[in-house]
């Protein structure tokens, strides 16, 4: 299969909760309760994996921490899914990062190329 992705993927190993998807002007879903398991990051989105079915082109707010120095807040739309034996794995994309916010996945790249 051909590399589709612009952004070069790193692997990362956080966890996040959302509190609810909307759609908008559309819908909204919340008391999303599994703990996600983000598994790689990019400029462009992150790649997770939970339990929960949830539905693509919709969106989430999250703070995205890379460190204890190093986080932020963030936009995502899911944009893919694929089932796995047990639960999903989902691609989001970032939706109007910041140039300096996209700079702390600069630096975590090069960190984690340096080890």
């Amino acid at each position: 299969m051909d590399e589709r992705r612009k952004t070069h993927r790193l692997p990362i190993n956080i966890k996040l909760t959302i509190e609810s998807l909307y759609k908008q002007g559309e819908e909204k879903i919340e008391n999303i309760g599994d703990v996600i398991q983000v598994v790689d990051i990019s400029k462009g989105g992150i790649a997770f994996e939970v339990n929960d079915d949830l539905p693509l082109d919709f969106y989430f707010n999250s703070r995205i921490i890379i460190d204890e120095e190093k986080s932020f807040f963030s936009v995502l739309k899911i944009i893919r899914k694929i089932e796995l034996e047990k639960g999903y794995h989902y691609g989001c994309e970032f939706v109007g990062l910041a140039n300096v916010l996209s700079d702390s996945i600069d630096i975590y790249e090069k960190e984690i190329s340096e080890c």
